[in-house]
């Protein structure tokens, strides 16, 4: 098993688009690049604390690699917005690969340039490529939101659409028992 960090706006967003991957084995909401040891929701919130919302994603590189990591996450986020993906707004939501090893920096860097060069989006990607720090796992009620929270307005108004996405465009990447509708 192998670990990917990835930042791209709420962790119930990313999250959820992780979970369903064939090869991705576990999804853990959490935080990380802050000034402060174990920090809180509401510190994090705050965006004085420098965290940003992430999910590590323990996967089986036999199953999906992780430029097949890369490629959901680049579709499934907005890496061009700085400090923000929607309406939710602040430091904590900012784009950002967090790599674990020296391989995972040069793919994640390849694959920022690939885009950039091709204009893949109308503006220059700002996704922060850095080296994983500390990883601090968000409190129990974070973990598995969607799927036990998915009726509330957030999750169906902005988590959903992300999950939807992500059966329709992944469908031959999905866990056996999550088809595309």
């Amino acid at each position: 098993m192998e670990l990917a960090t990835f930042g791209a706006g709420c962790f119930w967003c990313v999250e959820a688009v992780f979970q369903n991957l064939n090869g991705v084995e576990k999804v853990v909401s959490g935080y990380t690049g802050g000034r402060i040891a174990n920090p809180t929701y509401k510190e994090v919130c705050s965006g004085l604390t420098g965290h940003n919302e992430v999910a590590q994603i323990t996967f089986d590189p036999a199953k999906i690699s992780f430029e097949e990591l890369l490629e959901v996450f680049w579709k499934t986020h907005d890496p061009t917005t700085l400090n923000r993906q929607g309406n939710d707004v602040g430091t904590q939501y900012r784009s950002g690969i967090y790599y674990h090893n020296a391989e995972q920096k040069r793919l994640a860097e390849e694959y920022k340039q690939k885009l950039n060069d091709a204009h893949a989006f109308p503006q220059p990607i700002v996704t922060e490529i850095l080296p994983l720090s500390v990883f601090y796992p968000a409190e129990d009620y974070h973990q598995n939101y969607f799927n036990l929270n998915g009726g509330q307005p957030y999750c169906q108004f902005v988590v959903k659409p992300k999950v939807d996405k992500v059966r329709q465009v992944f469908a031959d990447k999905l866990k056996p028992r999550v088809s595309a509708d």
